[in-house]
């Protein structure tokens, strides 16, 4: 079965939301790729919770409110997003971009949180750690640059997207540039209030990872009081998606340890 499909206007956006499953809540925050897509690994991890699925403001399905100007924002709103659904105890799940928002709410408050989950998170700066402009990659570029197994690669290149979907998007980079574009993807002060985040943290990464290098994840581990770091060996950026079921296990295994 899908996820249900749904509406919240919160802050004056109309957000569209993926819930499927009950229990403890697990709020997912995608990449810059964007949203809407239900994974397998949510469909695991929706077996024992609830699991929420945003598109960030700006992105996909989502309205493009007036007062979205840069990362902050998404956190705050996403921190009454939390507050506008009732959620308690929450799994903060986030991914690339969406790890850095997750980073930017949890530095903010951990009132509502349980735990805290980066998979391959932007937000960081490492002086002489070269990366990517991945605003200047061709989309055969960027496809080929998520993935260790280029055969998953291929599959994403050979779909033929539909109109609706090349507007998300059109609409989702001209999002990503308007919160990354400069400095590109970090925040040059996060670092100094990582030890703000007070609750059970782990740091997944893959160890391939061409967009993010590895060194990041150790970064971190270091910044984040109760951080552990977890490497997903012949992965990419998105183990969550290269290796879905490596990837539900151990999510799952940590969210029982934090709750």
């Amino acid at each position: 079965m899908g996820p249900r499909e749904d509406y919240i206007t919160v802050a004056g956006c109309r957000t569209y939301v993926q819930r499927a499953g009950k229990g403890t809540p697990v709020l997912y925050l995608h990449g810059a790729n964007g949203g809407g897509r239900w994974l397998p690994f949510m469909e695991r991890l929706a077996a024992d919770h609830e699991v929420i699925a945003p598109e960030h403001p700006g992105f996909g399905r989502s309205d493009t409110p007036d007062w979205f100007d840069n990362i902050h924002d998404v956190a705050y709103f996403y921190l009454d997003l939390i507050d506008a659904l009732g959620l308690k105890g929450v799994h903060l799940v986030g991914s690339s971009l969406g790890g850095w928002v997750a980073c930017e709410m949890a530095v903010r408050s951990t009132a509502r949180l349980a735990s805290l989950a980066l998979i391959g998170s932007a937000g960081l700066h490492l002086k002489g750690v070269a990366r990517p402009d991945t605003f200047m990659w061709t989309p055969e570029e960027a496809a080929r640059g998520l993935f260790h197994d280029q055969a998953l690669a291929e599959k994403m290149l050979a779909a033929a997207p539909s109109d609706d979907e090349l507007e998300r998007q059109m609409k989702n980079r001209f999002a990503t540039a308007r919160l990354a574009w400069a400095p590109r993807f970090y925040d040059p002060h996060l670092h100094k209030w990582l030890h703000r985040i007070d609750v059970p943290t782990v740091v997944f990464w893959g160890a391939q990872d061409q967009l993010v290098p590895a060194v990041y994840a150790e970064r971190f581990g270091e910044l984040i009081p109760k951080a552990t770091v977890h490497y997903f060996d012949a992965c990419g950026h998105l183990p969550q998606v290269e290796q879905p079921a490596a990837f539900a296990e151990a999510l799952a295994t940590f969210v029982r340890r934090a709750a």
